[in-house]
């Protein structure tokens, strides 16, 4: 007890604005219920494992710590089952089973011991004690008590999207109109639709909902008639049963699913007896999980097939946050190279990550990284659990939570912050840059290198002049040419067998259905294809002509990954997910697409573009891209933004941008085409990037002084700059070697695939499968098993490797 008196001084008691670890250690995924128990030090309030804390001690001199310890107790097997709620659901994904909060379900319970422990020598102390000094016991009181930071943000991002009280609800005047609903047979009364119906809670009205953007759905009437009328509630017919609170009841003014205290009420104004109801429509919710499940899901997830698990290094699975499944996908395929493997684990002990991290390591990118690393890799957590799937009675692990490092690397990001599903393309590419910002002062150390590549683009002017453009890029966006369908006598016959019985492929089983089959080769053949430029400004016939633009790659990186841009535009522009396969070989080979740089005899355009082009290249949104968006329910000037911040590339790119920024702070702000002197700051920006002050002003003055904007106008304006650097031509731009890129030959060999189900990147699931050891392994959030069948020809992502690396 003198040892701990002596060492009060390093014990704090928290303040509310402390962040608390204490279910799992920051430098391992250790938890209370390993074998050695969790350490919080009692001043940092960081926690570590039996093995690390330690390291801790050396680093802080802090001794005091709470140790935390859980072990199972028995659960009698004629307990109840709880009935689970939306957030209890999300609790349960962050929580530990068994705690409170957690979803039940008669897994077992644990029982927590607590102890103070003074290092080095580890000399315990039991908890609770009177003996115990005052301030002792206030800070473990208040550190037991206290929210873990772990789950903090995860808690309050599920509970943001729970169900809130309409404003609306508690004030509704309704109309006394007479208006007796039935109990079936509704129509809705614009149209002859008799699904997706929701009743005005204010005059009773029977309208159908919303158009998906699929072109699936109702006809809008519900929505109009709220424009026309104002009446703030509906709820869905088919929804009400005697469990009102899974009613689904809609607020047009607060654009989201409520809840409606008040909803028997106002169902009785119009003579529905609730109690008496049955289900017969999903709700918003569990449409969109529905819509998840297309003809891709079981034969993605290998569904039927019995996998045989696999444990040990490398084969750790990952839990899923509540849908995190594109963030396992991806650290899976990462952590099977050799560039992250190095970086992370044979090259990083956890103790040097832990030594060169700052005062909190959960904040710190490469401390995270490298846990989750040592995670994956060392084998320590991929081990069997007593208890089997409940599901399918297969051996199983529990696989580890990355909720720290999803913590770090979502840090800032509105989307990747929140809880809601996620583009792996846009996660893969989010993660490279934080790796690349996190290893700037050792860019030699850099893992995102091995997957940068150079892009050459050749422009053509009718002048028979010609222009070069370079760039870095880490992925290859291939569009899937359809017309080069291998099957095409097989699609042929199934459509005209389609019309004649007058059949839907929704009502087709997955068997009878007939998808293109388009290869590989022909993807990556549209890339380098030649292509059209119009409005092209030509410095050698001073005005504006029809160029033509060629792609090649002046470098072939050691990881090449290939996305299939599975998104297209139907006729009448609605947008559709592509059902089609493409045949992937597992070695590709793409020594044709080198570039060849300036030829002898080719002649260069001049440099001077007249500041008139540089006004004309200012955004301006295509109005037949923001029309057919505004079509599909968005705002003017959300389509504005989306169609300007895609380039006017298409319909698809725009509604892609759109959906995942329609949380962006900025979203609703004014279009800004700032035409006077740009803010200094954004060219100091420039600036720093290697660009001249005078191209910087330019490229920011064309493009709204947004700096994003400006850098792309840079790079796709390269007679514009490179005057003002003093650069013969673009084709004295940085070779691959003078770039530090990795380059080499052009065979390469497959060795992962990320593959999506569901409508859309935003919602579904996604499934990695990677070449390990000679065989195909398909990693599904924690399941981990030998594939017998891995979907080669269904994937969002493919990983390749280089043959010669």
């Amino acid at each position: 007890m003198e040892l701990l008196r002596s060492n009060l001084s390093r014990v704090q008691i928290p303040e509310p604005t402390h962040r608390i670890y204490k279910h799992e250690c920051c430098l391992s995924f250790d938890t209370p219920r390993s074998e050695g128990g969790l350490f919080v030090d009692m001043n940092s309030f960081l926690a570590f494992g039996k093995d690390y804390v330690s390291w801790n001690y050396e680093k802080t001199r802090n001794p005091v710590y709470l140790h935390i310890k859980e072990t199972p107790k028995s659960v009698p097997e004629d307990r109840p089952l709880k009935k689970p709620t939306l957030l209890a659901i999300g609790i349960a994904m962050i929580v530990p089973r068994g705690v409170d909060g957690g979803f039940d379900n008669n897994e077992p319970e644990y029982k927590e011991s607590y102890s103070i422990v003074i290092l080095p020598d580890f000399v315990s102390l039991p908890f609770p004690s009177v003996e115990l000094p005052e301030k002792v016991r206030i800070a473990v009181d208040t550190v037991m008590s206290a929210v873990g930071a772990e789950k903090r943000e995860q808690v309050a991002a599920w509970t943001a999207e729970e169900k809130k009280v309409s404003e609306h609800a508690l004030t509704l005047q309704q109309i006394k109109s007479g208006v007796v609903i039935p109990p079936s047979g509704w129509k809705c009364s614009k149209c002859d639709k008799t699904e997706n119906l929701w009743l005005n809670l204010t005059d009773g009205m029977i309208l159908c909902g919303r158009k998906n953007w699929d072109g699936t759905g109702g006809n809008n009437h519900a929505v109009e008639h709220y424009k026309e009328t104002n009446y703030p509630l509906a709820v869905k017919l088919g929804t009400i049963t005697a469990d009102l609170e899974a009613a689904d009841v809609y607020s047009y003014p607060e654009d989201d699913s409520v809840l409606d205290p008040h909803l028997a009420q106002h169902l009785a104004h119009f003579g529905i007896d609730f109690s008496t109801m049955q289900k017969t429509e999903m709700t918003t919710a569990e449409r969109e999980l529905d819509q998840n499940t297309n003809f891709d899901w079981n034969r993605i997830q290998e569904s039927g097939k019995e996998l045989v698990p696999v444990f040990g290094p490398g084969y750790t699975g990952l839990v899923n946050l509540g849908n995190s499944c594109y963030l396992a996908a991806t650290m899976q395929i990462l952590f099977s190279t050799h560039s992250f493997i190095s970086r992370y684990f044979s090259h990083q002990s956890l103790k040097l990550a832990f030594e060169m991290a700052p005062a909190d390591p959960t904040l710190d990118i490469n401390m995270q990284l490298t846990k989750l690393g040592h995670g994956l890799l060392s084998g320590k957590y991929s081990i069997p659990v007593a208890e089997k799937d409940v599901a399918t009675g297969d051996v199983r692990q529990e696989g580890i939570p990355p909720r720290m490092f999803k913590s770090v690397v979502a840090a800032g990001h509105a989307e990747f912050s929140s809880m809601r599903q996620q583009d792996a393309l846009d996660f893969f590419l989010h993660l490279l840059d934080k790796v690349e910002r996190g290893n700037n002062m050792r860019p030699d150390l850099d893992p995102s290198r091995s997957f940068k590549f150079g892009v050459e683009e050749k422009i053509l002017c009718s002048s028979g002049k010609v222009s070069y453009n370079k760039r870095d890029d880490c992925i290859l966006s291939l569009n899937i040419p359809l017309q080069e369908a291998t099957n095409k006598d097989e699609l042929e016959a199934f459509n005209n067998q389609k019309a004649d019985k007058g059949l839907e492929e929704d009502n087709m089983s997955t068997d009878e259905i007939v998808r293109p089959r388009v290869p590989l080769e022909a993807c990556l053949a549209t890339f380098s294809s030649p292509e059209q430029i119009r409005d092209y400004y030509s410095t050698a016939l001073k005005g504006k002509t029809t160029a033509i633009k060629t792609t090649s790659l002046t470098s072939f990186p050691d990881y090449l990954v290939l996305h299939m841009r599975k998104f297209v535009m139907e006729a009448g522009w609605v947008p559709k997910k592509l059902d089609v396969y493409i045949d992937v070989p597992d070695v590709i080979d793409i020594s044709h697409m080198r570039s060849k740089g300036l030829q002898p005899g080719e002649e260069l355009l001049a440099d001077d573009v007249p500041e008139e082009a540089m006004e004309s290249a200012q955004p301006v949104a295509n109005e037949e891209i923001v029309a057919q968006l505004v079509s599909m329910g968005f705002s003017q000037l959300h389509c504005q933004k989306a169609a300007i911040n895609t380039s006017n590339t298409g319909v698809e790119e725009a509604m892609t941008w759109l959906l995942s920024h329609m949380d962006d702070p900025d979203i609703d702000a004014p279009i800004s085409h700032q035409k006077s002197d740009v803010d200094q700051s954004s060219v100091d920006t420039l600036i720093s990037f290697g660009f001249a002050e005078e191209v910087a002003r330019k490229a920011l003055k064309a493009s709204g002084g947004d700096i994003e904007k400006a850098t792309d106008w840079i790079f796709n304006n390269p007679n514009a700059s490179l005057s003002d650097m003093d650069v013969s031509s673009s084709s004295s731009a940085l070779t691959p070697a003078e770039s530090a890129l990795p380059d080499g030959g052009g065979r390469y060999k497959l060795f992962g695939i990320v593959s999506h189900m569901g409508t859309s990147t935003h919602c579904g699931h996604y499934v990695a499968h990677i070449l390990k050891e000679g065989r195909w392994v398909i990693f599904n959030d924690s399941k981990v098993g030998i594939s017998t069948n891995p979907p080669k020809d269904m994937g969002y992502l493919y990983f390749f490797q280089r043959l010669d690396n």
